[in-house]
């Protein structure tokens, strides 16, 4: 961490005010928006001193999560634990939504607007581990993520007397599989809690202390195809197709550590290689060819398609199908991205934002775009690069994937502050957020499959 933002950590902790305790409201409780009185939000000194008395419990708390994997749709201990931690700050707590989801809810005691918070709960499946793994295994950070979002709760909890409106924490399951948000918005939870917005962090291969906002960006959709081949040479055609099929790729698959750092120096550079792209695997078996395939901008999955089924029909015979329609992109709305960015930038120093102008991870789906499709919002990443570390130990879905864990208190107190700002603004300010519903983004629910980041 930047030795200026452990200062201001310092100065903001012994300026602290008292914190006070209390419980939350019941599921369904409203969320109505309503203008704000004259208080002040939550002050961010308050919150960087209750950070710095929980600092300790959240790595142990992240260590038992980390040391407990549960794969999608079997977090059954993973959302117990968190369930236990939100019952004892005084939550209302829901368990078994959309499987394994845990939703909580935390009413201020001044009205507000409602606003939610999402963490993803599983573990990365063996064939999700770059080269392949025996189990499920913490390789995407989701640990970080659940604990990042459990210290959020607990902070504005005993800040709770200071807090404006209602804040809903989604504890999500199966996100690996890009199944668990579609899962969870399935039970009414945002309608039922009249969520406002929404947001969201996760790990990123950036320096612990520095956060990448998403303007206009985020992460790209997923689509599939698969082609079957006839006729005696078919193998042979087979293994053509998938060659052909594979070259409409303007970018390479990774394959070294110098690839990873290129990507992360392309992802921050306006107009860079990755603003526009597209990443394809095509593999042929016998006499199949199947295909998996990312692109950005989002319309051009039509344009994907085109070129595959143009290939596909000049095989004679060929028989060419599309599972499902494509997954959606996650688009970040620009305002939202840029209003987060001055609030980090205030709260933790000028050089604690990067801007990316690429949709990244560019080969990792992510489900919180349903989320996005419904309620504006915003997703960031938060570095989790150690000093010296290899880029693979903060890139996820590598087996050497290891956060340093100072970034959870960062994200707390990110997040924890950003949260309180939101909830705290009067229904209709001018406040960064659209309060239309919807973030325009990525334009529609989409099939599932695939993996998620």
């Amino acid at each position: 961490m930047d030795r200026s933002m452990e200062r201001a950590l310092a100065r903001r902790t012994l300026l602290a005010g008292a914190a006070g305790t209390g419980a939350g409201a019941m599921w369904g409780a409203s969320g109505r928006a309503v203008a704000v009185g004259r208080g002040q939000p939550v002050a961010q000194g308050a919150v960087d001193a209750e950070v710095a008395r929980l600092k300790r419990g959240l790595i142990e708390l992240r260590r038992d999560l980390h040391r407990h994997p549960e794969g999608p749709g079997q977090e059954q201990r993973t959302a117990g634990v968190v369930a236990r931690k939100l019952r004892a700050a005084g939550l209302a707590v829901t368990t078994g939504v959309g499987g394994h989801g845990v939703v909580a809810v935390l009413r201020g005691a001044r009205p507000g607007r409602t606003v939610a918070y999402r963490a993803d709960m599983d573990a990365v499946p063996p064939k999700d581990i770059v080269g392949g793994g025996p189990a499920p295994a913490h390789l995407c950070g989701h640990d970080v993520h659940t604990t990042v979002a459990l210290g959020v709760a607990q902070v504005l909890a005993r800040l709770r007397r200071h807090l404006a409106g209602t804040v809903v924490f989604l504890f999500q399951p199966a996100e690996e599989s890009l199944s668990g948000a579609r899962a969870l918005i399935g039970t009414g939870v945002l309608e039922r809690t009249r969520v406002a917005e929404i947001h969201a962090l996760h790990c990123g291969p950036f320096p612990v202390g520095r956060f990448a906002v998403t303007p206009g960006f985020g992460m790209p959709g997923q689509d599939k195809a698969e082609v079957t081949v006839s006729g005696p040479d078919a193998p042979d055609a087979a293994r053509r197709m998938a060659a052909e099929i594979g070259a409409l790729a303007t970018v390479a698959l990774p394959q070294t550590p110098a690839d990873l750092e290129r990507i992360v120096a392309d992802a921050q550079t306006p107009h860079g290689p990755l603003a526009e792209f597209v990443a394809v695997r095509a593999r042929a078996q016998e006499a199949k060819v199947t295909v998996s395939y990312r692109c950005w901008p989002p319309e051009r999955y039509l344009e994907v398609r085109q070129d595959i089924h143009r290939l596909a029909t000049s095989y004679p015979g060929a028989g060419l199908s599309f599972p499902t329609e494509p997954f959606p992109a996650m688009v970040c709305p620009e305002r939202d991205a840029r209003v987060l960015a001055h609030h980090l930038r205030r709260t933790l120093g000028r050089d604690a934002v990067t801007e990316l102008h690429a949709a990244f991870p560019p080969f990792s789906g992510e489900d919180f775009a349903l989320y996005l499709d419904r309620v504006p919002g915003t997703f960031t990443f938060l570095g989790v690069r150690a000093p010296g570390a290899p880029l693979t130990t903060s890139y996820p879905h590598y087996p050497d994937f290891a956060p340093d864990e100072r970034a959870i208190s960062v994200g707390v107190r990110a997040m924890a502050g950003w949260i309180a700002e939101r909830a705290h603004r009067a229904h209709g300010a001018s406040s960064g957020s659209s309060e239309s519903g919807g973030s325009g983004g990525s334009g529609g629910s989409g099939g599932s499959g695939g993996s998620g980041g």
